[in-house]
């Protein structure tokens, strides 16, 4: 049953099953090791038999991944504590409910990617403020411009007006970085409480407020079932001229045929990381668009992000295991989750 070690099978068990994740991306030497020493880990990582996984799951105290969990199953998984989903999302495979019901906590290791996303965005807001993969393009084809020539265009993030949208994950990890730019950021995230934001140095607004407001914008909300195409034609009508725009979280908050349209109008500049469609088609005319800088879904997926998922498994199974809430991964709200609208990354 893919048991390890010789230790006392008084172990808790925990299903190992990380699809579409690899045991060996998400979890370093030692953070494996802590496991197999705190647990005894059934490794289901390549087997498609559902037989055998539901044989494991009356005695299982936890599972790392997200398979399929509908409320017959869960209702036979009478140990059953946590579900750590090591994927990015919540998806609709697994009845909520019946884990609230039933005192399962469901994980996400979204706080994983938020230091690398947050890191990734900084650095688009800087090529974005002053062209530097533009003028690295030009390089190439022999029409670079030199000293002023080529800052015409070119802005400052010091003292900036700033907006987010979405004060998540992503936001908190990413405050701390455009703090030493000194801006005035304002926040569009109506899921939290004005006070919590005002707490933070943030200053709170409407969506229209924020966008118009300021010359970044980072959207850093994820996807549901109000937040999709949030930005659409009329929101991005109210982008300053010639602001930047930085988008990171989910393709489905923004309307991209309303998006192609203003930044080929070049009304505005944008960084893009994610797409509506993954890779993007070689005749995509955002591909002819000079005011965009593309990046390939790329901010948060780096060694050092996959291996903190492993981490925070453990330090959190580890909580679980001691009769203590988890701590380090994002604990799935149940009056939220059945709202997000996220799709598998793939």
């Amino acid at each position: 049953m893919g048991q390890s070690g010789d230790m006392s099978e008084t172990r808790p068990v925990v299903i190992l099953q990380p699809a579409p994740q690899r045991t060996a991306r998400i979890f370093g030497p030692a953070s494996l090791a802590a496991l197999r020493e705190s647990f005894r880990v059934v490794d289901l990582e390549d087997v498609a038999d559902p037989d055998r996984f539901d044989d494991v799951l009356p005695e299982a105290v936890a599972i790392i991944g997200q398979p399929d969990l509908p409320r017959e199953r869960l209702l036979r998984a009478a140990r059953l504590r946590a579900i750590c989903n090591v994927e990015g999302n919540f998806f609709p495979n697994v009845d909520y409910a019946t884990c609230a019901e039933l005192g399962v906590y469901v994980l996400g290791c979204g706080p994983a990617y938020a230091q690398a996303v947050a890191e990734h965005s900084l650095g688009l807001a800087i090529d974005l403020a002053r062209g530097i993969s533009r003028e690295d393009r030009a390089f190439r084809t022999g029409s670079e411009r030199y000293v002023a020539d080529g800052n015409a265009d070119a802005i400052l993030l010091r003292g900036a007006d700033i907006g987010l949208i979405g004060f998540g994950n992503l936001g908190r990890a990413l405050l701390p970085l455009l703090q030493a730019f000194a801006p005035t950021i304002r926040v569009f995230d109506p899921w939290l409480p004005d006070s919590v934001l005002r707490e933070q140095g943030l200053e709170p607004g409407t969506l229209a407020e924020v966008l118009a407001a300021s010359t970044f914008v980072f959207v850093l909300a994820t996807v549901t079932a109000e937040s999709e195409h949030l930005l659409g034609a009329a929101e991005l009508d109210l982008l300053r001229p010639g602001s930047r725009l930085v988008l990171v979280s989910r393709a489905a908050v923004v309307d991209f045929d309303a998006l192609l349209s203003r930044l080929a109008a070049g009304r505005f500049l944008a960084a893009v990381d994610v797409w509506p469609s993954e890779p993007m088609p070689p005749d995509s005319p955002f591909r002819d668009l000079d005011n965009l800088v593309f990046s390939g879904h790329r901010a948060g997926g780096i060694p050092a992000a996959f291996t903190r998922i492993g981490e925070l498994v453990v330090d959190d199974l580890r909580q679980i295991a001691a009769g203590l809430p988890p701590v380090r991964m994002q604990v799935a709200a149940r009056e939220l989750v059945t709202r997000y609208r996220n799709r598998p990354v793939t």
